[in-house]
């Protein structure tokens, strides 16, 4: 079969892989155990993901949860590091750093993301999937136990998956609840009793029942049609980009082969047994090309390689590859293209890094007094300034000073209190007042550099202007 033949659209899939041609109905997945390397490599992936999942809201650094994200009271910690709305430009790198690395990773990598780490494809396919299969036997059990009469046997095991569907999806919602208000508080609140937080507990009802039905019910149509970064993949494709894909040039035309059988017979090395199709987890036939549909899964790799090395015939008739290398039959190699693009992801994740890392949990802001110049007594130059400490940790900070750095002949004095203290989780304000010299005022305009300690160590600086009469 030619490149031509194989392009014409009678070739491919014109229907939707989980809508019934003719009666438009909906056509449940059953999907088979995928077998293989690259199925191992998943698996160790989903249980290191699912356990990170469960404790990363148990890690705390400095008291603090290693990751919380409040939007209702706008309070967010990344790493151990505390943002405040303050900090929303951070926020907004953050948003622009995560769409560029969205769009330029899909351009290099496709849909792996969908396929290794999404935690749609996880779940379904790491826990519920596996629930399922062990309960309700293989596809073909499967089927058969959907289409027999409800007896006892069919009511014992639909009623235990979907209680173990609802357990877990309970498990996820108060999971990603801890996220939002941290895992201690949500404990609190457990312990309170429903009727005192009634609100939160019909929350967590409404998503976990959000959950099951999703893993239940709706399944691979969140990844075909629902969620908006599959519908994007055809903006982001072009013909370099990573995908899995069918070598036609080696298996067309299709035909029955039988292992150690010479090549007399002029036939590809796809013997159409359609186990590629049995293991797709949204029901695709991958020889029909590029789909959106296809979520680089790799489930028809293993299975084609299974069944390749049964028939004496190389493997990776279907791989990791992109269009352009089908046309040519080449091996993938990472093009100049491609370096570019991992490079400035690896930039912008640097970046965002480094912002991260470098935000402070206690900032010192020193502004001058609004309306004021500066006032001369006698032989000094008085200015005065208001001071903003912000301490995002969950500690009062008593033992702290503040000093002006660059001047030394400056006195401080703050106005009303003989002392600096920072509130915990709060902007404790003062109005400083500096006299200097006016010896020592050699210009209209000079820095002065304010420095914050605690227990001797310097926490933060702010820069401000001291004005004189010159």
């Amino acid at each position: 079969m030619t490149e031509e033949e194989l392009l014409k659209p009678k070739s491919f899939r014109d229907t939707v892989s989980t809508v019934e041609k003719k009666t438009g109905k909906r056509k449940w997945i059953y999907a088979l155990k995928p077998k293989g390397n690259l199925y191992k490599y998943r698996n160790i992936l989903a249980y290191i993901y699912l356990l990170v999942f469960f404790i990363l809201p148990f890690v705390k650094v400095n008291g603090h949860p290693l990751i919380l994200i409040n939007v209702v009271n706008s309070k967010f910690i990344l790493f151990g590091k505390i943002f405040w709305p303050q900090d929303f430009f951070i926020f907004a790198v953050g948003m622009i750093a995560f769409i560029l690395f969205i769009v330029l990773f899909t351009v290099v990598f496709g849909r792996l993301f969908c396929g290794w780490v999404c935690p749609q494809t996880i779940f379904m396919e790491f826990y519920f999937r596996k629930i399922e299969w062990l309960i309700e036997g293989t596809p073909t059990q499967q089927k058969k136990l959907n289409a027999a009469p409800w007896t006892g046997n069919k009511i014992f095991k639909k009623t235990l998956k979907h209680i173990l569907f609802l357990v877990f999806s309970f498990l996820i919602a108060h999971t990603f609840l801890s996220y939002i208000i941290g895992v201690d508080e949500l404990l609190r609140l457990m312990g309170e009793g429903i009727m005192e937080n009634f609100g939160l507990f019909a929350g967590l009802v409404f998503f976990t029942l959000m959950f099951y039905a999703v893993f239940a019910f709706v399944r691979e149509i969140v990844c075909t049609t629902i969620c908006p970064y599959g519908r994007l993949q055809g903006v982001m494709f072009d013909k370099n980009t990573l995908l899995v894909g069918y070598d036609y040039n080696r298996g067309e035309p299709r035909g029955f082969i039988k292992k150690n059988e010479t090549a007399e017979k002029a036939m590809g090395d796809c013997i159409d047994c359609k186990k590629c199709v049995i293991v797709c987890p949204t029901g695709i036939d991958i020889r029909d090309g590029v789909q959106l549909d296809c979520v680089n899964c790799t489930a028809c790799i293993d299975a084609c390689d299974e069944v390749m090395l049964k028939v004496d015939r190389a493997p990776k008739l279907i791989k990791f590859t992109s269009e352009n290398l089908l046309e040519k039959n080449e091996k993938y190699k990472i093009n100049t293209r491609a370096k570019a693009y991992i490079l400035l992801l690896t930039a912008v994740v640097g970046l965002l890094a480094a912002i991260i890392y470098f935000n402070k949990n206690i900032e010192l802001k020193v502004n001058r007094a609004k309306g004021q110049t500066y006032t001369q007594q006698g032989t000094n130059i008085i200015n005065l300034f208001d001071s903003k400490i912000l301490n995002k940790t969950n500690l009062e900070l008593n033992n702290i000073t503040l000093t002006v750095e660059n001047l030394p002949d400056a006195q401080l004095q703050i106005i009303g209190t003989d002392k600096h203290i920072a509130k915990r989780q709060d902007i404790t304000k003062n109005t400083i007042m500096i006299t200097l010299p006016e010896k020592s005022v050699k210009k209209r305009s000079a820095d002065i550099v304010f420095v914050l300690k605690a227990n001797g160590k310097v926490i933060d600086k702010s820069v401000s202007k001291f004005l004189g009469p010159f």
